[in-house]
C-alpha cells in the first residue's frame, strides 16, 4: 500500500512498486532499525536495493542493527533549497559510519547511513547543537514520526559514548 505523508510542509511518497523502501521505512516507523544482510555473502547494505551491491545476489534477509555510529561525514546546510527547511537552517545532514560492519567489504568500507542531525525528540537540530557535532561524533538513531507507517531515521549525539575533544569542522566564517 502507497504512504503519502509530509513532512515540514514537503509531500513524501513511497509508492507500491517500492518493495524495498516499503520495507525499511515500515521497520523505522515501528522505531526498529533493521537492513537487508546479503543471502550469499552476509554483507548488510544501504539503502535498500533488490541486489547486493557485491555479490549481485538477489537474495536478502531484513536484520536488526543498532542505530550507533560515528560522523565520517557532514555538510551543513545554510541556503536549502527546499522553502519547508528555510526556517530550520543551519542544519546538519550527517553521513553516519555504523559500528557494525566497520571495514568490511575493504579496509577503507563501512555500512554508511545518512540523516539529520535532531535533537532527542525528532525535530531538527538548533544552531548550538549544530556547532557540537563534528567527523569523528558519536551519534545515536532516533525516529521522527511522519504518518502511519512512516518514521525517518535521524541522528542524535550519543551523550554516553566518549566524544572527541574536538571534532574535525569545516571553517566557519
Amino acid at each position: 500500500m502507497p504512504i503519502q505523508a509530509q513532512y515540514l510542509g514537503m509531500p513524501l511518497s513511497l509508492d507500491d512498486l517500492e518493495v524495498e523502501n516499503l520495507t525499511y521505512f515500515k521497520h523505522c516507523a515501528a522505531h526498529d532499525f533493521h537492513l537487508q544482510a546479503c543471502a550469499n555473502c552476509s554483507l548488510l547494505r544501504y539503502p535498500p536495493t533488490t541486489a547486493c551491491p557485491w555479490c549481485t545476489s538477489r537474495e536478502a534477509n531484513w536484520v536488526p542493527v543498532e542505530g550507533q555510529g560515528t560522523v565520517h561525514s557532514y555538510t551543513e546546510v545554510h541556503h536549502p533549497i527546499q522553502p519547508a527547511f528555510k526556517g530550520h537552517t543551519p542544519y546538519l545532514v550527517l553521513l553516519v559510519d555504523l559500528d557494525r560492519q566497520l571495514g568490511k567489504p575493504t579496509e577503507h568500507e563501512a555500512l554508511r547511513v545518512v540523516g539529520n542531525l535532531t535533537t532527542p525528540d525528532g525535530k531538527l537540530a538548533p544552531p548550538e547543537m549544530v556547532k557540537r557535532v563534528g567527523i569523528g561524533t558519536r551519534v545515536r538513531m532516533v525516529f521522527t514520526d511522519v504518518a502511519p507507517g512512516l518514521a525517518l531515521p535521524q541522528w542524535i549525539i550519543d551523550e554516553t559514548a566518549k566524544q572527541p575533544e574536538n571534532p574535525w569542522r569545516y571553517p566557519q566564517e
